[in-house]
C-alpha cells in the first residue's frame, strides 16, 4: 500500500489531489487545521473513504509536525515509499502584504519544519518531498515566457516566502540526498478555487448578478495578464513529478496568457452579457452593451503595493516526462461559470 501525507488537503489542489491518490489505492494522510468552523467542504465526498486519514496540525507548531511523522511511521512500520506533498500555504498575495510574519512562517519556515520532521524521524530515505511552488516567485518578471532557469524577482511577501522554501527544498536535496522536487505552478483554477482569488470572484459574482442577489463586481488590476490552467491537471503534474527516477524542478503552465479584462469578458458572455468599457484607470467601467447598465467597477483597494503585470510560463522541462493539459483557457471559464450560474 502507498502512503502519502497531503498539508493543505482541504483547499483547491489539496482536494483534487487526495481525490487522485485515493483512486490509485493510497492511504492519503491529510493535514487540517483546528478551526470553530467546519472547514472541510471540498473533501466531504471522500469522508468516509476509510484510506483518507486526517489529522490536526499547523505548519507553524514543530513538535506537532514531528509527532504526525512520528504516528505515520509507527502504523506503517513496513512503509517503503511515503509521499510528502507540501500545498499547505496562506496562499492570498494580497492577503500576504497584510500578514507579512505569519504567511513567512507558513510557506517559508513550514517547508524547513516539514524537512526537519522527516530527518527527525529518520525518514529521508524513503520519503519523496514534493513541494509546492509557484510562478510569483518569477515576480518583475526578467523574460518571458519563465523557465525552471528564469530568474526569480518575487513582488510580494507571499512570493518572498515561497522562494524561501524553493530553496531550502534544493538544499536539502543537495545536502541529504534527499527526493526533493519543487513543482513552480503557474495560476489554476477550479470550481472549487477560494472566492476571494480573482477568477472565482468574478464567476462566483456573476452568479449573484445573474439571481439578483448584487448589481455589480467590484475588482482591481484588470490589465493583469496570467497564464491560467485548470488545478486538476496541475495536481496531477505533481504526482507525476514524484514518480520519477531522479527528483528535479518542474514549471507547470498552459504557455498562454489572458488579461483580467479577457477572462471577465469571456464569464460575462458565456451567459448573455456582451461587456464594452468606458473611462480609464481607476474611472474604467464596465457596461451591458444591451442595457447600458454599468456592471463591473474598478476598486484601488484591490491593488496590490507591487504588482505582478505578466505571467507566463514554458512548460517544455514537464512536457518531456508526459505532462500537458487537458483542457483550453476557454473551456476552464466555462466550466467555472457553469458552476456557480
Amino acid at each position: 500500500m502507498k502512503i502519502a501525507l497531503i498539508t493543505g488537503i482541504t483547499g483547491q489542489d489539496g482536494s483534487y489531489l487526495s481525490e487522485l491518490l485515493l483512486e490509485k489505492d493510497y492511504i492519503v494522510y491529510g493535514i487540517i487545521r483546528r478551526s470553530s468552523s467546519i472547514n472541510t467542504n471540498r473533501i466531504d465526498h471522500i469522508f468516509s473513504n476509510p484510506n483518507l486519514k486526517l489529522v490536526y496540525g499547523d505548519l507553524t507548531d514543530t513538535s506537532n509536525i514531528h509527532h504526525i511523522f512520528a504516528s505515520i511511521k509507527s502504523q506503517n512500520p513496513d512503509m517503503s515509499i511515503l509521499e510528502v506533498y507540501n500545498l499547505g500555504a496562506q496562499s492570498h498575495v494580497q492577503v500576504s502584504f497584510e500578514m507579512p510574519e505569519y504567511t513567512a512562517q507558513v510557506d517559508g519556515i513550514g517547508t524547513l519544519r516539514l524537512l526537519e520532521g522527516i530527518r527527525a524521524n529518520k525518514l529521508e530515505n524513503i520519503t519523496r518531498f514534493y513541494q509546492a511552488s509557484t510562478s510569483e516567485l518569477y515576480g518583475l518578471v526578467q523574460q518571458v515566457p519563465q523557465n525552471e532557469e528564469t530568474q526569480f524577482y518575487p513582488r510580494s511577501p507571499y512570493g518572498v516566502a515561497k522562494l524561501y522554501g524553493y530553496w531550502i527544498v534544493k538544499n536539502y536535496r543537495e545536502s541529504y540526498n534527499m527526493f526533493c522536487c519543487s513543482g513552480i505552478l503557474f495560476n489554476h483554477e477550479s470550481p472549487r478555487r477560494g472566492h476571494n482569488f480573482i477568477t472565482k470572484k468574478i464567476t462566483h459574482t456573476l452568479g449573484k448578478i445573474i439571481r439578483g442577489e448584487t448589481d455589480r463586481l467590484t475588482i482591481g488590476n484588470i490589465n493583469a495578464l496570467r497564464d491560467w490552467g485548470f488545478a486538476p491537471d496541475y495536481v496531477r503534474g505533481m504526482w507525476m513529478m514524484m514518480q520519477l527516477n531522479e527528483p528535479n524542478d518542474y514549471v507547470l503552465a498552459t504557455g498562454e496568457m489572458h488579461s483580467v479584462r479577457e477572462f471577465i469578458e469571456k464569464a460575462f458572455g458565456y451567459r448573455g452579457f456582451s461587456i464594452k468599457w468606458s473611462g480609464t484607470g481607476e474611472d474604467e467601467i464596465g457596461y451591458n452593451e444591451k442595457t447600458n447598465k454599468p456592471l463591473i467597477f474598478i476598486n484601488p483597494k484591490y491593488y496590490r503595493p507591487c504588482e505582478v503585470e505578466q505571467l507566463l510560463g514554458d512548460s517544455s522541462k514537464a512536457r518531456n516526462f508526459g505532462w500537458e493539459p487537458s483542457i483550453t483557457f476557454d473551456e476552464l471559464v466555462r466550466n467555472m461559470v457553469d458552476a456557480d450560474c
